[in-house]
């Protein structure tokens, strides 16, 4: 019948099947944001896939010309002369002491800057402290290492007056200013994370606000705190621009912080400048170094994970 009207065209659509619609349209919604994070993860995947990949492929065409015990065991690293030698411990020595003098600095001072921002600076300073002391980051390294270059040296050269112009030391220590923002504020961050809990029991035992921010806060926090340590000691051992201006890029195989030695980021550096020509065996030596340095910076990583296993179950 024409009078007749359609239930399924005038009758609005039920609550469940609304309900139902929106559902689905909701899951919909989500699975498409779930599918862009997860492909931002893979971006980071690959991008370390392909760094090993290179390093990996490119290192085996270098060690089909130069023995591993050669570059393992030689004493020399002399890849520019007629005579080349591949001895990556002579920089692998200017990268460890170098970074052992910036650790020197950054760890204990970062660690008691993050213990009085976190337990003894009130708020207002805290909110002005935070942000200037990381300002220090954002500082470009070039800068770094002509002030170690040109300031810290000198100064330095008062104390030691047999320091040369381009040395370890300053370059370390200067390296160990830079590196302060990232211990800090990692440990300081992990330190507020502790519940104040903790803190009420401590003092309730009667302990002083010190006591409590030594023998409760810091080893509750001390997951957190490696962390800030471990990225820290991967900051100084990937570092560049400071070690090329300041402690130079002589090839020397020391564990004298006083002298000038060359470090494997400042050899590949070298290298990207046009010392050596590409394809030959000398320009295959900055993929030995960069798998080399991969491996340290792995070393430490894996280390840290193990100590923030070990204290996060401890704690």
């Amino acid at each position: 019948m024409s009078g007749t009207a359609s239930p399924t065209l005038d009758h609005p659509m039920s609550p469940s099947a609304s309900r139902l619609g929106h559902r689905a349209s909701r899951h919909f919604k989500e699975k498409i944001i779930e599918l862009i994070l997860f492909s931002a993860a893979l971006v980071s995947v690959f991008t370390t896939a392909g760094i090993v990949y290179i390093l990996v492929s490119e290192s085996v065409v270098f060690f089909q010309h130069v023995p591993l015990t050669s570059f393992l065991f030689d004493t020399q690293w002399t890849p520019l002369f007629d005579d080349a030698h591949f001895g990556i411990m002579v920089l692998m020595s200017g990268t460890l002491v170098s970074s052992a003098v910036a650790l020197l600095v950054a760890i204990p001072l970062g660690t008691v800057i993050a213990i009085y921002l976190s337990e003894f600076a009130g708020p207002r300073l805290r909110e002005l402290a935070k942000p200037t002391l990381e300002l220090l980051s954002g500082v470009p390294t070039i800068v770094y290492g002509y002030f170690a270059l040109l300031f810290v040296t000198p100064l330095l050269q008062k104390i030691f007056p047999e320091l040369p112009g381009f040395n370890l030391l300053s370059a370390g220590l200067v390296m160990g200013i830079m590196i302060i923002p990232t211990v800090s504020s990692l440990a300081e961050d992990a330190m507020r994370a502790v519940p104040m809990s903790l803190r009420e029991g401590s003092y309730a035992m009667g302990a002083t606000r010190f006591q409590t921010a030594v023998k409760v806060v810091v080893p509750a926090a001390f997951s957190g705190i490696m962390a800030g340590y471990i990225l820290g000691i991967s900051r100084a051992v990937g570092e560049t621009m400071i070690l090329a201006v300041a402690a130079g890029m002589q090839p020397n195989l020391t564990w004298n912080p006083l002298e000038p030695a060359a470090t494997i980021t400042a050899f590949i550096v070298q290298v990207a400048l046009g010392d050596l020509p590409h394809g030959s065996v000398g320009y295959q030596t900055i993929f030995a170094a960069g798998l080399t340095l991969m491996l340290l910076t792995l070393v430490f990583n894996i280390i840290g994970y193990w100590l923030r296993h070990k204290y996060r179950e401890r704690y």
